[in-house]
């Protein structure tokens, strides 16, 4: 027996199936010399290795360092076991189910560079074939139905291989050795091109041919990618763009653009290296880059807009589209980039189309024809969407879906498995598992029914998938929210313990949980709206009102919770209307300064007036009488009004608008620093007694700097110079109320989180801002810095709220 070598069992857990990472071990076993076997399994990937101690720990060395790219290593544990007589050869096993699992899924992966060279490669069997894949690249989240990801658990389950690619997956030298999503044209799925009633009019490549014709003659088309449908149109003919506006019933809201390479990219906007490395990388996310100017692109693909979002293809399916539609673009004209609108394939606010099914019922007064293929998408994903800041290698997430989910985001601790169901607006939700947090991909605003139903597709497909059942669900603290229905339904049907936790303090638990961050820290949380009460420790029995300027104490030790200040009330006259009218909020914030009229006390004129002033007339009334015209912090909301006051943009047709016209306004040419500084004090509050007195929370004073503001505009002061000095000033007020109440709770450390540091100005400066005061800032990483983050705030508050109570015996 002392003649047999030693044998050892090694797992290793993460994002190690799906990638390729079997193939690696097989041929890293057979490189050092080693017997043994390699297999998935619920717990990881199981390696048994048997051979001398030298080749044994080589093998360990080389493990991580050499691993396939797209594999994620977390954890490698090893153990002696008993050696077999005879081993000499080193086996992938058949993959081994079980209950509970620590195998992270890998998200879909663009096309890879050896599969586009088979796609164009005329000579090879996979030419222009539409669903080329390998170990490197393809579909992956969006096709896997449960652990592990072997075939039979994909939506590939249903396409047998044929002869060559079964030749291909057992062939240890091959890439695409273990393949699971591995198709020719002989095996595979397949496309086809369908009118609205449902008939075929073309298949395989002749479909190709005909849809980059139709989409040449301004013709909209819906097309099955890989998380779902898009909706493609020609991106530089101003009356096609403008017709798909009007069939989705998307008016102003910039529109994605996919061009076939960088080259093209470059012709429409301006590419820095880090756009470029996230255009052409494994992911391909929508890039925010600045148009370029003259650039061949309808303006009514991103009015009123800076920035066009730009994506390269990363699907053979779309390749082969692009192929397609540039020669027929070389012939007809020449001098014009292949640009298509590529938008999400839905109506304003509904999810992405699924199914071939689904998209003729709910896109057949959108789109003239139909692309679809008969490999079912599972999970429905829409594109991510970033932005690279000046000067800084670090990428802005503003919707986290394809390519980076399911990846999880680390947490400080480990603890029980908590479900956070979410916002209304970007909602996405998080699962936890261990240390880990599951966030979705952006599931839309809860506003629908049809919402609703994604959002209880991923919350069980998660739960199947990580095979781990919540033991606590959080929702916010909005009684009408959707969401707030779901945690109801959940505690009727399984018993599940359900809490809230108030949206802005859900803000700051996931800027914190991003960072690891455990203790007491200041969060400055910016947004348009978030419910809450009058006085957090009174719960709404003290009333309610419309937060968004937050500055908040939130300790993760013991769940403290304080709402220190916050900006200056000031009433939304109508309510929502106010949201979509942002000239009732610059009038409202006049009405507090005793300003009633255009003109009156020097002040400059409205530029409402013409469209509004009958509305404008009675507007004060409402405001005497306190007529639904709720109060509110919002941040975002004096964005619109700032906007409004200045004339440039006076209705919104989607979130944000007038707050991005506004940043777009300033005067860049002006370094930040020596901008000047409208005054923007930190007071004590001017209501008390509706507050709770001297303990109420303190209120940053935008009362003064508006009105320095208007006496910005009554001398004359351009317009984007007044844009820049806001800024500025709130950037400057901000961080020195931070500073001061960093200073009184003894700590160092302000989280930043919100919408409104999707502000480039803001995401720059601020972080700066909050610096220069000796303090640490701490930003978002991993997810947006909009309510796409609330979920994770959510889930992380409450498995440190079990954690707590395991701590303290309860």
């Amino acid at each position: 027996m002392s003649d047999i070598s030693p044998r050892r069992r090694i797992t290793v857990t993460g994002q190690v199936q799906g990638v390729g990472f079997r193939p690696y071990i097989y041929r890293l076993a057979q490189d050092v010399g080693l017997a043994g076997m390699v297999r998935n399994a619920p717990e990881g990937v199981i390696i048994e290795i048997q051979g001398s101690p030298r080749r044994l720990d080589e093998f360990l060395r080389r493990l991580e360092p050499e691993q396939p790219p797209l594999s994620r290593i977390m954890r490698v544990t090893t153990q002696e076991v008993a050696p077999m007589a005879g081993a000499n050869t080193f086996e992938i096993l058949k993959s081994t189910g079980g209950t509970g699992h620590d195998v992270l899924i890998s998200p879909d992966i663009s096309t890879c560079a050896d599969c586009l060279a088979d796609l164009t490669d005329k000579t090879n069997r996979r030419f222009l074939y539409p669903f080329t894949n390998c170990t490197n690249c393809g579909p992956r989240f969006t096709i896997t139905r449960s652990i592990p990801y072997d075939r039979p658990n994909t939506s590939m389950g249903c396409f047998p291989l044929c002869p060559d690619c079964k030749r291909e997956y057992d062939d240890p030298a091959n890439r695409r050795f273990h393949a699971q999503p591995n198709a020719c044209p002989v095996c595979g799925p397949k496309v086809w091109l369908s009118d609205r009633s449902g008939m075929v009019v073309a298949r395989r490549d002749e479909a190709m041919r005909k849809l980059a014709a139709i989409l040449m003659q301004g013709g909209i088309a819906a097309v099955k990618g890989l998380g779902g449908f898009h909706l493609a149109c020609d991106a530089t003919s101003q009356e096609a763009v403008r017709e798909l506006r009007l069939r989705k019933k998307r008016p102003h809201k910039p529109l994605a653009v996919m061009v076939p390479d960088l080259e093209t990219a470059r012709q429409l906007a301006e590419i820095g290296p880090a756009e470029e490395a996230w255009l052409t990388g494994h992911v391909r996310p929508i890039v925010l880059c600045p148009k370029r100017r003259g650039a061949p692109l309808a303006e009514s693909v991103a009015p009123e807009a800076d920035q066009v979002g730009i994506m390269l293809p990363y699907t053979p399916l779309h390749h082969v589209l692009f192929r397609r539609y540039s020669r027929l673009l070389q012939q007809e004209r020449q001098n014009m980039p292949a640009a298509l609108v590529m938008t999400s394939g839905n109506v304003s606010d509904e999810p992405i189309c699924l199914g071939n099914r689904e998209a003729l019922c709910r896109l057949a007064e959108i789109a003239d024809i139909f692309m679809f293929h008969n490999r079912d998408i599972l999970i429905r994903t829409d594109d991510s969407v970033l932005r690279v800041p000046p000067d800084s290698d670090q990428a802005m997430l503003l919707r986290r879906a394809r390519g980076f989910a399911p990846q999880p985001v680390f947490l400080p601790e480990s603890g029980p498995s908590v479900l956070g169901l979410g916002p209304e607006l970007k909602c996405t939700l998080t699962l936890t598992k261990g240390d880990k947090a599951f966030v979705s991909q952006h599931l839309g605003d809860m506003q629908n029914i049809e919402t609703l139903g994604f959002h209880h597709e991923i919350s069980e497909h998660f739960q199947d998938i990580l095979q781990t059942e919540p033991v606590l669900a959080v929702r916010d603290q909005h009684p009408n929210f959707l969401t707030t229905s779901v945690a109801q339904e959940m505690a009727r049907k399984t018993g599940i313990e359900t809490i809230f936790l108030q949206h802005h303090f859900a803000h700051a638990h996931a800027v914190l949980a991003e960072n690891k961050f455990h203790g007491p820290a200041i969060c400055l949380a910016l947004d348009g709206t978030g419910f809450g009460p009058n006085q957090p420790n009174l719960g709404l029995a003290a009333g309610w009102s419309i937060w968004g300027g937050e500055c908040l104490l939130v300790d993760t030790n013991d769940l403290r919770h304080s709402r220190l200040g916050h900006l200056a009330e000031f009433s939304l006259p109508g309510g929502e209307t106010a949201v979509h009218e942002p000239w009732r909020l610059a009038q409202s914030l006049l009405w507090e300064l005793d300003i009633e009229q255009s003109g009156q006390n020097d002040t400059p004129a409205w530029p409402w007036l013409p469209q509004h002033e009958q509305a404008s007339h009675f507007l004060p009334q409402l405001l005497r009488k306190s007529l639904n015209c709720p109060l509110t912090s919002s941040c975002g909301r004096l964005f619109d009004a700032v906007s409004a006051m200045l004339g440039l943009c006076l209705h919104t047709t989607y979130e944000g608008q007038a707050a991005i016209v506004l940043e777009q306004a300033q005067d860049l040419s002006i370094p930040f620093a020596e901008a000047v500084v409208y005054p923007c004090p930190v007071l004590k509050p001017t209501c008390t007694g509706r507050l709770g007195g001297n303990d109420a929370p303190r209120e940053l004073d935008i009362y003064t700097m508006f009105r320095t503001l208007l006496e910005d505009m009554q001398a004359g002061t351009p317009v984007p110079v007044i844009a820049r000095r806001f800024h500025a000033s709130l950037i400057t007020g901000l961080a020195d109320m931070a500073a001061r109440f960093a200073k009184r709770e003894n700590t160092s450390h302000v989280a930043l989180s919100g919408g409104v540091m999707q502000n480039l100005t803001f995401a720059v400066e601020l972080p700066r801002a909050i610096a220069q005061r000796g303090l640490t800032p701490l930003t978002h990483k991993d997810l947006p810095p909009n309510d796409g983050c609330v979920s994770l705030g959510q889930a992380a508050y409450g498995q440190r709220l079990l954690n707590l109570r395991k701590e303290r015996g309860q």
